[in-house]
């Protein structure tokens, strides 16, 4: 082992701001080629195959992987620079010094160690790059309300499980330009979003109407526009919104925007989860964060899904009672109305639609068969003209 590798070696038992890289699996295994003896030839093909096929399945620079990884590290020093908190000097004298030790980590190349092992026999290679870890590492400081920083730096989307968020993998790629019809609508919803990416006041929003308008969509179609200025989804169900609180505590200080999303909502009239969101709406001690906001769906304008025996019920106070329950969505600071298209904006949608994918289709044509499906379906919607889009291509197939 040269005494470049050695001193590396050593360097590395010292690492502390940065000590969750050492359980990254490219990087322990380099640490561990490190650690092997020169005369263990096995050991070191072992450590350099579980590196190789680590490094493989994201690509095949190590500079590129580590600092990556680097960028994305949720650490001490990470936090307090995006909370704008002082930090010691001695702090950033080891945040450097550390940035510079991974950076010779990851120039480290194939013939090095295979030289240092005096090993004459095929190794996958890797790359590496001339990569300035500091002034990267500056960069996404200064931008940390556009990147963030750990599980929020890596995913756009996430959901709850057992009270903790967990990233969608494989999230809706819903994109705006897909989306047809309802200009209006959509353009409040994106205006409030981006009020809240500027760090103005953004409303919390109740998109309600008819089914299959798009409702769901929007949303998730605005993350994904916005993604790359920080933004970010959770959504939650109506059965977590008692986890409201805890999530907007763990989330309140991060540097990006989030959107609380709670799809298709309704409530009984005696549904105990009414108390956690009207608490959340109207402000509770921990409720409101400024890069936060709250969108929800809802096929109903008053969400309660209220009986005529609720109105003859013997609570001496009814009329309050009835008051509470209508008015959950007047809590919300904005409320936009989508509703079922008419003939004419129907058929401009599945023209939309059609053309997306190349149909050349008689528009007279088009619109008597695409007419003729809605009524024989669930009626005039965007879902309904999407479903008879996909249809007739797979008729032309």
């Amino acid at each position: 082992m040269n005494d470049n590798l050695m001193l590396l070696r050593q360097k590395c038992a010292s690492v502390t701001i940065f000590r969750n890289l050492k359980n990254d699996i490219v990087v322990s295994s380099l640490i561990r080629i490190l650690e092997t003896d020169k005369n263990n030839i096995t050991d070191f093909l072992s450590c350099y195959s579980d590196l190789t096929a680590a490094l493989y399945s994201h690509n095949a620079n190590l500079s590129e992987y580590i600092l990556k990884i680097l960028l994305e590290d949720e650490n001490l020093y990470i936090t307090a620079k995006a909370q704008n908190k002082p930090i010691d000097s001695y702090i950033e004298e080891t945040a450097e010094y550390e940035l510079g030790l991974f950076r010779k980590l990851s120039e480290i190349t194939p013939q090095e160690l295979a030289d240092a092992f005096d090993y004459n026999g095929f190794i996958p290679k890797w790359r590496t790059s001339d990569i300035d870890f500091l002034s990267e590492y500056r960069n996404r400081i200064n931008n940390i309300g556009k990147y963030g920083y750990g599980l929020y730096s890596k995913y756009i989307m996430f959901i709850l499980k057992n009270g903790k968020t967990v990233p969608v993998k494989h999230p809706d790629a819903q994109k705006l330009s897909q989306l047809y019809g309802y200009e209006r609508e959509r353009k409040a919803v994106i205006d409030n979003t981006i009020a809240l990416l500027e760090g103005k006041p953004a409303q919390n929003v109740l998109l309600c109407g008819d089914a299959g308008t798009g409702k769901s969509s929007t949303v998730k179609a605005v993350v994904n526009e916005f993604a790359d200025r920080g933004l970010r989804l959770i959504e939650i169900t109506k059965q977590q919104l008692r986890d409201i609180p805890h999530i907007i505590d763990s989330i309140c200080k991060n540097p990006l925007k989030f959107i609380l999303f709670i799809d298709d909502l309704s409530f009984s009239s005696d549904d105990d989860c009414f108390g956690a969101l009207k608490a959340t709406l109207e402000g509770s001690v921990s409720a409101r964060a400024d890069n936060i906001a709250i969108y929800a769906t809802s096929n109903r304008r008053h969400l309660i899904k209220e009986s005529f025996s609720d109105r003859d019920g013997d609570d001496i106070h009814r009329n309050d009672t009835i008051q509470q329950l209508i008015s959950l969505s007047a809590r919300f600071g904005l409320t936009i109305t989508f509703t079922k298209p008419d003939k004419t904006a129907y058929l401009d949608i599945v023209k939309g639609i059609a053309e997306k994918y190349n149909i050349n289709t008689d528009n007279e044509q088009l619109a008597v068969q695409a007419e003729a499906f809605a009524l024989a379906g669930s009626g005039r919607s965007p879902r309904t003209a999407k479903q008879f889009v996909h249809s007739l291509i797979n008729n032309q197939i």
